[in-house]
């Protein structure tokens, strides 16, 4: 827990210091557009242009940008702007950061709370049922599909569904979220309707690499339990099996999943880039991946520093779970 904060200077400054040292910034990018406009008026005009803008201009340019001062400065007062929640002003909508990142945190929470239920839902059934039928057909087939999963990046997986099922086969929205004609129906079914058939493609992607990893974990933590001495022990006794695995290997076996927990933090607030960009989902992730692409910066660190700070506290937060689960473990010992 201590280490939360050196953790999330360093993280915070290197990308800060990649946004100085990174060419195409702000200023460079007004400079090409000035310098186009020039080269365009010129060749109307005959006529050919020097410099786009004047030194003196360029430098009220990087005092407007913040890009004036040396770089360890720069990074404190971005401190200390963060300390009251200020996150600056975006370098492409001319916002305040914040303020865009409300307006997609609804989006890409819903997307992160989603792919939590349906990932557990799915995951811990599927690995106790794989564990008590373990070396049957059912494993065997239900184990290839899962390590396919878990081979295929979820962009892949993406690009795939898209391909198939929204492209040739027609029967869903290739993307965006929940749709362009939503505000305007008058049917709560048919609202529904359509959030469904906007989700479903990206969820899949979403959930399909942690459904892999959860899955595996919970079988073979499951196994390692029932192996354990204090099962066949409660059976020897003349306890059910049934009620030996729910009552017993079932807690320990959650041990590991309840680590993980933490992480979901970070999937319902900061998304992710390449899924949002692949379905134009306009969330947190897409946001993001446009604001490294245009340079905005103050958008990226903005972004960053809310990810970075959701990643630690998930941290604890799986601690914490892994306490509760585990009456072995205790803070402080």
């Amino acid at each position: 827990m201590l280490l939360i904060i050196p953790t999330f200077l360093g993280i915070t400054l290197l990308v800060f210091t990649i946004t100085r040292f990174v060419p195409g910034g702000p200023v460079e990018r007004m400079l090409l557009q000035a310098q186009v406009s020039q080269n365009e008026s010129g060749r109307s005009s005959g006529s050919k242009g020097a410099q786009a803008l004047s030194d003196e201009q360029i430098e009220e340019l990087k005092a407007f940008y913040g890009l004036d001062k040396p770089m360890l400065v720069a990074y404190w007062e971005w401190l200390q702007k963060l300390a009251v929640l200020d996150l600056g002003e975006s370098t492409r909508y001319y916002e305040p950061v914040w303020d865009l990142i409300k307006d997609k945190l609804p989006v890409t929470a819903f997307f992160g709370l989603a792919t939590f239920v349906l990932s557990y839902a799915v995951s811990i059934p599927l690995g106790v049922a794989k564990a008590l039928r373990h070396n049957s057909r059912f494993d065997s087939l239900s184990s290839m599909l899962i390590y396919m999963a878990y081979a295929l990046p979820a962009y892949v997986v993406g690009i795939f569904l898209i391909t198939v099922f929204a492209f040739h086969l027609e029967w869903l929205p290739m993307g965006g979220f929940p749709g362009d004609d939503f505000e305007y129906m008058e049917s709560s079914w048919d609202q529904i309707r359509t959030v469904f058939a906007h989700a479903l493609l990206p969820l899949i992607a979403y959930a399909i690499g942690d459904f892999a990893i959860l899955t595996m974990t919970m079988k073979n933590s499951l196994m390692e339990n029932l192996s354990a001495d204090y099962v066949r022990t409660a059976v020897a006794k003349g306890l059910p099996f049934r009620k030996a695995v729910t009552d017993h290997a079932m807690r320990n076996s959650l041990i590991p999943i309840a680590s993980h927990l933490g992480s979901v933090l970070t999937v319902f607030f900061g998304g992710s880039f390449l899924i949002e960009t692949i379905f134009n989902i306009d969330g947190i992730g897409l946001l993001g991946y446009e604001a490294i692409v245009e340079r905005d910066y103050p958008t990226v660190m903005g972004i960053l520093a809310i990810t970075s700070m959701l990643m630690l506290i998930g941290n604890i937060v799986s601690d914490i779970c892994v306490a509760l689960v585990d009456p072995r473990v205790r803070f402080g010992e």
